[in-house]
């Protein structure tokens, strides 16, 4: 594959981007026309297709939007700030268009969470944990649980609007994110041990509302497949290095080290995490 083949197939197509971006083709070509934004790059075929970057910048137009700025100065602003560290979802979904995106309500996100937890927690290995929480009070909720899965990890830490960035002892390293960071819009787990892999990604599109909390809706990316959950281990390590650059660099050693988990592992994971998952809805 030559490498104007390789960059053509890690570009999104305008598909792509509206699931990433939660605006619609007849919108986004509206501003290509009127504002020359985005930016899209022509295959030989024809076709749009766009780079993650790019992306990032259609959801800080979107961002600057809900704050009530004039859509031109919101694209000039996109324009003329460079793009945001990309969001884990976007990485992603850029790294692995195979995934397909799902869209599930935090009331059915929460029982597959503690499924992959649980799942973790019960092969005792020495895993690498990352969790996104989106807001300090959401992690909070969960700190008790994930101070006992941290316990036995060999390095855990979680992104959140924290204040400020701790180690606290005995538990995940806390590393602050900004409300206008891709990542705050996301809800991550990401588990990688010697002998199992497991990650999901979801991704609360802008401009969505819900008549409660438990009904919001996520755009979900879910793994088991090792490279799909190293793409996202290493995302998610890049992220923490310039906040925590030593739990940074320590998740990294960690992963180089770690050799993949052989496919029996991760087919008896699966398994695992969808019985536990199917065990509390019943009794949900």
């Amino acid at each position: 594959m030559s490498s104007i083949e390789y960059r053509q197939e890690r570009l999104l197509s305008i598909g792509d981007v509206v699931a990433a971006t939660g605006l619609g083709e007849a919108t986004l070509r509206a501003w290509e026309r009127r504002y020359g934004f985005p930016e899209p790059e022509r295959v030989p075929s024809g076709h749009r297709r766009y780079p993650a970057e790019e992306v990032e910048r259609i959801l800080r137009v979107v961002a600057e939007r809900e704050r009530g700025i004039a859509l031109p100065v919101a694209i000039e602003r996109a324009r003329l700030t460079p793009a945001p560290v990309p969001s884990l979802f976007a990485q992603l979904r850029e790294r692995r268009p195979d995934l397909q995106p799902m869209t599930v309500r935090k009331k059915h996100l929460t029982p597959l969470a503690r499924a992959i937890e649980e799942e973790s927690a019960a092969r005792a290995e020495r895993a690498l944990l990352i969790g996104a929480f989106q807001r300090e009070r959401f992690y909070r909720r969960s700190e008790a649980r994930w101070r006992q899965l941290s316990a036995g990890a060999e390095c855990a830490f979680v992104f959140a609007d924290f204040a400020k960035p701790r180690r606290p002892r005995g538990a995940p390293a806390e590393l602050p994110i900004s409300r206008d960071h891709p990542i705050s819009r996301e809800w991550a787990l990401i588990c990688e041990a010697p002998e199992h892999g497991a990650c999901m990604i979801a991704w609360e599109p802008p401009g969505r509302s819900a008549p409660s909390d438990r009904e919001r809706e996520f755009e979900l990316l879910l793994s088991v497949e090792p490279a799909a959950v190293r793409e996202a281990a290493e995302a998610a390590t890049a992220l923490a290095a310039p906040l925590v650059p030593t739990v940074a660099e320590r998740a990294r050693n960690y992963l180089e080290q770690l050799p993949p988990p052989r496919a029996e592992s991760q087919l008896r994971l699966s398994t695992a995490i969808t019985a536990r998952l199917l065990s509390s809805l019943r009794d949900a």
